[in-house]
């Protein structure tokens, strides 16, 4: 199943209240940067973020969940409606995050 162009709209406005957040297609879901980096993605109308251990901290009941068959576990978001939480949780994660490798 893919994910649909309202919910990423969704989402994007949950996140208007941040600077520098793209996003990227791939395969029917969305990655989503932040500041260049990957945080998460949209998955199967899911917003998964990486399990950082700021991440974990802000989120202590928040589900595990693959985005797909056969990855790892992401953290499923769902306080999407507080978006002053969101712009911590993002803030938080930042710094543990690594940079995108250049592609050669």
């Amino acid at each position: 199943m893919s994910s649909s162009k309202q919910y990423l709209e969704f989402i994007l406005e949950q996140l208007s209240n941040l600077e520098d957040v793209t996003y990227r297609a791939m395969m029917g879901e969305y990655i989503i940067y932040y500041k260049r980096k990957i945080i998460g993605g949209i998955y199967d109308d899911r917003f998964l973020v990486k399990p950082t251990k700021s991440a974990v901290t802000m989120m202590p009941n928040a589900s595990m969940e693959p985005p797909y068959k056969g990855a790892k576990e992401m953290l499923l978001v769902d306080e999407l409606d507080n978006k002053n939480f969101i712009v911590k949780l993002f803030n938080a994660m930042y710094d543990e995050l690594p940079l995108q490798k250049k592609k050669k």
